[in-house]
Parts: structure tokens; sequence; C-alpha cells
């Protein structure tokens, strides 16, 4: 069938054989061609004076919409932060829920058979499945791969299929019950922008895409596929997924790979204003002013108690890459950058956040942390100075790591101690605990290990190194450098700890060797280095690397992403508790 032929029959099925003129009109068909293709489908039966008969609707047939597949695993990580509290499927947006309103769309259509991927909160759409008579497929991964993964779990009931994203709000139904042919909605801009734009050939396909551009047809809103394109694209899928290279990428980026090997998608090019994407919170608020006056965000209330501020004065929201324990955010107020800090979930178990903001106080005063504003110790959540033109340091350059260790030392040399303590062996006993609790096999396998990290600690219990305030948690993240600032931030693992903690937790990061090390510890020790305290303070690379490896496993099993880091600790706990005990303890 043409597409000529196909709209013409669509038309009528919709509004029945209403005049030729309006349907030239409303189709975009000369008068002449609409005479043409009516004498022609009522020749065949097709068509009658009401409108289609059973005959014309079975021409319909190949081209009915199967299904739709609705995308909402992703944490949406730029939609900070309102997207710590709820999935942005489950926003409220001119008072509908985005993808209640893409749903009851797609029933108007006629598309009842709807699946949802989920992945993070995804017990919040939970409820969906009944209101609605929804499906839903869990993307367990939706962490650490994009949606990729999500379209590969719905590969099998990829038919003639929309593909849409939970957060897309249409100000009109664009959805169908009958379509031609695949397409990507898309409307067309005329400035510069980082979106995807599709260049297409004279016959409206897409040929090519480009990543920034200036004026065209960008990559927005739902997808249609067909039947063809269904098939084809599912086989990469398979192949990719085995091959694990696009497990970053958005679908986006393999169908662009792969342009020249996949059946035509067309552009389909709507008003600018039927398709809206929202990409942050202050985009939002332009379009909807409900959320400039009142956001309904407990975090947005937090700060504006804490300022005394209304919602509207704070702006400027950007996501920081989310840290090993917490998500955290910038946020404008009064031309002035500030950093939230969201408490990740399971820390409620591990971190003491009494204790934490004691410690912030005192970092504070020390003036080792000045960025220190405000913490809320029963949620956890904490606001900072935003400090510019800062770095981490560089662990192999030995001017930052004498930056780092005069301020260990000085911190050590205070000879403070706090009334609460970080025990890294102890904790990460207590750690087990959790983890057997949800998996009893899970530390099964690192029973020789433990064995020689609790030599080691016999080993240097009663040896003169005395406990003072420390850090815990020095990793190259947590320092700030500038030209003339050494900072020292999250102080959630900090207490009355041993010295060694402070130095092992750099040291592991680095994954220094131990001729490395040895230079670390003697400039951190300096006049105070004996064999006693370097294998003292050897020792702790161990202890402190088998507590975050240990803390690490239990990250992970509530969900976070820890990657290379659950490796390199446990190396490092691995080597060094097997250096020190063959060399000094057999």
């Amino acid at each position: 069938m043409k597409n000529n032929e196909f709209d013409f029959l669509y038309y009528v099925y919709k509004n029945g054989l209403d005049g030729y003129r309006k349907i030239a009109q409303s189709t975009n068909i000369s008068l002449g061609a609409i005479s043409k293709l009516a004498n022609k489908f009522k020749e065949i039966d097709a068509l009658d004076e009401k409108g289609l008969t059973p005959k014309g609707i079975e021409l319909l047939k190949p081209y009915k919409v199967d299904n739709a597949i609705i995308m909402a695993a992703g944490m949406s990580s730029r939609f900070v932060p309102l997207s710590l509290e709820m999935p942005k499927g489950l926003l409220k947006v001119k008072d509908e829920i985005l993808i209640e309103r893409q749903i009851k769309q797609l029933h108007e259509a006629g598309i009842n058979d709807i699946t949802l991927v989920l992945g993070y909160k995804k017990e919040m759409f939970f409820y969906l499945e009944k209101k609605y008579n929804v499906k839903i497929i869990i993307n367990p991964e939706y962490n650490v791969k994009n949606n990729c993964e999500t379209l590969y779990l719905a590969r099998n009931i990829l038919k003639n299929t929309y593909i849409c994203s939970s957060d897309d709000y249409f100000t009109e139904n664009v959805f169908d019950e009958y379509v031609y042919t695949s397409y990507y909605a898309s409307i067309h801009v005329e400035e510069k922008s980082d979106e995807w734009y599709m260049i297409k050939n004279n016959k409206n396909e897409i040929i090519k895409v480009n990543k920034f551009g200036n004026d065209g047809d960008i990559m927005l809103g739902h997808v249609y596929w067909n039947h063809e394109f269904s098939e084809k694209f599912r086989e990469l899928l398979i192949k990719h997924h085995e091959l694990g290279d696009y497990d970053d990428s958005l679908w986006e980026q393999l169908f662009t790979d792969n342009i020249k090997k996949l059946p035509p998608m067309q552009v389909k090019t709507y008003p600018s204003d039927v398709i809206f994407e929202f990409d942050s919170l202050d985009e939002l608020r332009r379009f909807d002013e409900k959320y400039v006056k009142n956001t309904p965000s407990k975090i947005i209330n937090n700060i504006c108690r804490l300022f005394n501020c209304s919602a509207n004065e704070i702006t400027d929201f950007k996501p920081i890459k989310e840290g090993l324990t917490n998500t955290s955010f910038i946020f404008k107020l009064n031309d002035k950058l500030y950093v939230y800090r969201h408490p990740g979930d399971g820390t409620e178990n591990i971190i003491n956040r009494k204790h934490e903001k004691k410690s912030l106080e005192l970092a504070k005063k020390l003036n080792v942390d000045p960025t220190f504003i405000y913490m809320d110790e029963k949620e956890g959540w904490k606001v900072s100075e935003y400090v510019k033109n800062v770095r981490i340091p560089d662990y192999h350059n030995f001017e930052d790591t004498k930056r780092i260790l005069k301020v260990l030392r000085e911190l050590h040399e205070h000879n403070l101690t706090v009334d609460w303590e970080f025990l890294p062996w102890e904790e990460a006993l207590k750690i087990e605990d959790l983890l057997n609790a949800k998996d009893p096999l899970t530390m099964r396998n690192f029973l020789p290990l433990k064995e020689k990290i609790a030599k080691l600690v016999e080993a240097v219990k009663g040896d003169g190194i005395e406990k003072r305030f420390c850090h815990c948690d020095t990793y190259a993240p947590n320092w700030m450098l500038t030209d003339n600032e050494t900072i020292l931030i999250d102080w959630e693992y900090s207490g009355n700890a041993d010295p060694g903690c402070d130095l092992g937790a750099y040291i592991m990061d680095a994954m220094y060797e131990v001729e490395e090390t040895e230079k670390f510890i003697g400039e951190y020790l300096q006049e105070n280095n004996t064999p006693v305290a370097m294998f003292h303070h050897l020792a702790y690379v161990a202890i402190i690397s088998y507590y975050w490896f240990v803390w690490a496993l239990y990250r992970e099993s509530c969900g976070a992403v820890m990657g290379e880091s659950l490796h390199n600790w446990h190396t490092m706990a691995e080597k060094y508790s097997t250096y020190l005990v063959e060399k000094y303890l057999k």
C-alpha cells in the first residue's frame, strides 16, 4: 500500500466519508487524487458511501499498532532534586501525572497493550498495573546500563510498537491506532543546542544523526517501529547485549551506528508546542508555574527552611556525579552556589549521622573543612558552600602528597579525641552481619583474607600508637585543592580512630606498591619513623582496605554501583595482608 492510500483509508476509518474536499484538506492529498482513491477502493469493495467496509478495515490490518513500551527505568539525574525523591515519570505536570497522562492517551488511541520497563524506585509505579492494566518488566541493571538494556529486556514484544519515555508531555494526543511506517518524533529548531539532529533524504527518511547542531529536526518524544524495523533492531539488541559494547549507550546510538543496515525510519515533525521534555526543574518551572511558587519537594522545603527563602529563589540545579555513599547537587541562591548532599539508600545502617554532624562542626572549627553550613542529623542531608576551581589530588604527584600529609599531620597533632570511635575491624564485622542476613554465602570465599586481617589487628594492639580524631575516608575525591587551600570534606566515617586509617584509606585508593607506601608513610612520620610505626601503618593499609571492601559489598547489596573500587580495595587488602603476614608474622 502506498502512503497516500494509507492516509486516505485511515482518515475515512476515523472520520467516515465526510466530503472529498475536507479529506483533501486534512490529508494534504489533492482533491483529484482523493476522488481517484475513493473510486479505486469502491471498485474493490473496500469503501462504500458510509465509509470503510470490513474489507477496507482488513487492508489497514498490517499497519495496526500492536502495543506500546514505556521506558521508565532511569533515575533522570539531571532532574535533581525532584528525581531523588521520585521517578520523573510520576511527577504531576499541569495537574496530571506524566506517565498516567501518556497511558490514557494511548488508551484513547485504541492501544491497550502497554508494558512499562521499570528500574529506579520501581515499586512507586506498581499501582499502575492494577489501575490501567499495564504489564511490567523490571530492569535490575538500570543503574549500570543505559536504555539499550531496557529495550533488550522488552525485545520479545517488539512488533508494531510505540517506544515511549515516561517523562514526555504531549499537549495533544500524538498516538494513532494505525501507523504507516517507522518514525521518530521531532520538532524543528532554529537554534544551537546539544540535541541530536536528524538528517533526512528527499523521502523524509533519516540517513544520519548529528549530535549538536544549529538548525534542524531534533529527536524529541516518542518513536514508532513497524514489524520490519522491530525484527532487525531486535537482532542488533541481542548481538550487542552479548558483546556489551552498548551497555552505556542510548538505543539511539545503536540506531545511529547502524542506519544503513536497518529499514527506513522517517522523521515526523510536530509543532513546537506539542512535545515537551523537561531536562531540569528550571525547564519544568517555565512550563508549569506551580513549580515556581510551590515545588512539591521535601528537599526544596529543607533548603527554604534553612535559608528562610521561597522555592522560586532556588535555581540552577546541577547534579554532581554520584558519590559512593550519597548523591549531591549544586544549586544557586542569591547569586551564590551551594551543595546539597542527599543520603544514599542503606546508609542509615552504617553511618551515625549525629556523630557526623559533630565531626563536621569540629572540622570547620579546625578550618579543615570550612565549607560546612548545616546538617540534619535525623535525615542525613547536608548543605555546604560550593568552592570553585578545585581539583582532587594526583596520587602520583608528590607535591600533592605533601599537601595532604601536612593536613593529616596537623589534624592528628591537635591530640583531639571525641566520644565516638571508628574501629575498622569491628565495623567490618558488623557489616558482615548485615551481609550474612541478606545472603549467608557472600563472605564465604573471603575467609582466608579475613584470617590474615585478624592476625594484623592482633599484631598492632598495644604498640603505642594512640588514637586521634580522624577522618577515615581520605581517598582523593574527598579532597578539594585550590591554589591556597587544602580542604577535606565528607566526615561520615570520622571518629576517634587509629591514624593509620587516614593514611591507609588514601594509600588504598591510590593502589601504591609497598615501596611507594613506605615513602608516603615516612613523609608522614618524619622524625617518628620507627620500625614499629612503619609496620603499624602498613598493617592499617590492609585493615582499612578490608573494611572498605566489605563496605562496598554491602553498598552493592543495597543497589549502589561500586565499579572498580570493590575489586581494587579487595586487591589492596589481599596484597598488603599477604605481604605483612609472610614477612613479619610467620
